[in-house]
């Protein structure tokens, strides 16, 4: 039979908030369903007003489902130049305050109706799994495949407790990912290892920054002028364990020998006022302004793009840099491999490396980027390096049937499945009901969606659904 694949993306945030989970789905959705030959939904979260007046930046708010997808759809389109031929659906979430994350709210599964369950995406599949009371992932869809966006361990390291913490959080994400996913996609080396994972950048970069790059370097070469007039610039959510902590300490560590460096900050955050107090602090020239698109044409002339940060995966704002063709500085790290093979990314490993990178940087232009490079930053090559590493061309129905079939024959995978199956019983019987569910750290009232949340996204009333 040649019906298609369906393909449905389940992700962890949505545009306004521009957070990588937010703009890479949506890409990966866009440019999945770009040839035609697969259906394709991405399935995102929906806050009600209070969330999202606590999530969306420059108070934006949407008052129906509807609407905020025009907006996605709109965004998307100014960006692609093509008009996308995936679906959108909504599930409800909750914003969690703690975690400055959105989390799913009942069984999410149950969004795709199951005539319809082929092939499932996981965006952040534990963020999405930790707290799951419905259907199995695996019963559910006939291939499930996580990709793993967040360096969670990393992050939680640098809280109160959070040796033990993220020594906790290791094994629950193990636990959750085994029994939920078939396939692993590690975005960088940078992440958690999970069994029978594999290392890939699937990511792209945003077209517009690739545009802007050709244009820079065409205007350099036919005007005969100096494209990239300014310094150096660092651009990311403001909070200190997005690289600005390591940034503001390797330059309060080597003024002397940074002297005369002008840097800009651009970012928002909740760590925002103690950044500014922090800079102010020092004696090279820093200054700290708010948050802006990467694409606005205020960064075209920067030369290069400071980023010390050891807390990413796969750094969507140097992936960024590179294509506008500025220089990159960054640490040697496993987030930055994919960078390397980029004749203007410059590696350091230690302070005195991050002194010598950086001025070096700002006395020498940037290489122009050729076309195969440009091309292996793209959406397009992120696109075949997902359908590569996920086997998706290569009949995984008729893959399935010979591995049931060795299984049948083999009485240590017979007992594998069997012991997966019940640490899978376990985790739904544990999270359906309300003491463990927020003893494990979920939002109080998840477990089902409340009134509002139904209304708004014309859910079935009756307790007896769990959606």
């Amino acid at each position: 039979m040649d019906r298609k694949q369906h393909i449905a993306i389940f992700t962890t945030a949505s545009l306004p908030w521009m957070t990588g989970t937010a703009v890479n789905p949506l890409f990966r959705a866009a440019y999945l369903a770009k040839d035609g030959e697969r259906k394709v939904t991405l399935v995102i979260p929906w806050l009600s007003l209070k969330d999202q007046k606590l999530v969306y930046p420059n108070n934006t708010t949407f008052g129906s489902p509807s609407e905020k997808e025009s907006f996605i759809r709109q965004w998307l389109e100014e960006r692609t130049a093509f008009i996308s031929g995936f679906a959108i659906r909504f599930y409800p979430g909750k914003f969690a305050v703690d975690k400055r994350s959105i989390l799913p709210v009942g069984d999410i599964s149950e969004i795709i109706p199951d005539e319809e369950a082929d092939i499932a995406v996981l965006e952040e599949p534990e963020h999405l799994t930790w707290f799951h009371h419905g259907k199995r992932w695996k019963t559910k869809f006939r291939l499930v495949i996580g990709i793993i966006h967040t360096n969670y361990l990393e992050y939680v390291k640098r809280e109160k407790n959070g040796k033990f913490h993220a020594f906790l959080l290791k094994y629950v994400n193990s636990w959750v990912v085994s029994i939920y996913c078939h396939k692993v996609i590690r975005l960088s080396a940078a992440t958690q290892y999970y069994p029978r994972s594999i290392i890939c950048n699937v990511h792209g970069v945003n077209p517009k920054f690739l545009e802007i790059g050709k244009e820079r370097f065409e205007q350099q070469h036919s005007s005969n002028h100096q494209a990239l007039t300014k310094g150096a610039y660092y651009i990311g959510k403001m909070i200190w364990n997005k690289g600005y902590g390591e940034l503001l300490q390797l330059l309060n560590n080597h003024q002397k020998e940074l002297a005369g460096l002008d840097i800009d900050l651009y970012g928002n955050g909740e760590d925002s006022d103690q950044v500014k107090e922090a800079a102010n602090k020092l004696k090279l020239t820093v200054r700290v302004h708010p948050g802006r698109d990467h694409a606005d044409p205020l960064f075209h002339d920067y030369k290069v793009f400071l980023n010390p940060s050891t807390t990413d995966v796969v750094c969507t704002t140097t992936a960024e840099a590179l294509a506008m063709g500025k220089i990159v500085v960054c640490a040697n790290h496993p987030s930055n491999d994919f960078f390397k093979q980029f004749p203007n990314c410059r590696i350091y490993d230690n302070d005195n490396g991050f002194v010598e990178a950086t001025c070096k940087a700002l006395s020498e232009e940037p290489v122009p980027l050729t076309d195969a490079q440009r091309y292996e930053l793209s959406w397009e090559a992120a696109t075949e390096r997902f359908l590569k590493v996920s086997e998706l061309n290569q009949g995984f129905a008729t893959e399935r049937e010979k591995n049931s079939s060795k299984e049948f024959a083999s009485v240590s995978l017979n007992l594998w499945k069997s012991m997966e199956d019940t640490s899978a019983y376990f985790h739904h019987l544990a999270l359906g009901f309300e003491t463990t569910r927020r003893a494990f750290g979920a939002i109080p009232g998840s477990l089902q969606p409340d009134e509002e949340q139904r209304k708004e996204l014309g859910l079935a009333t009756s307790s007896k659904h769990s959606l």
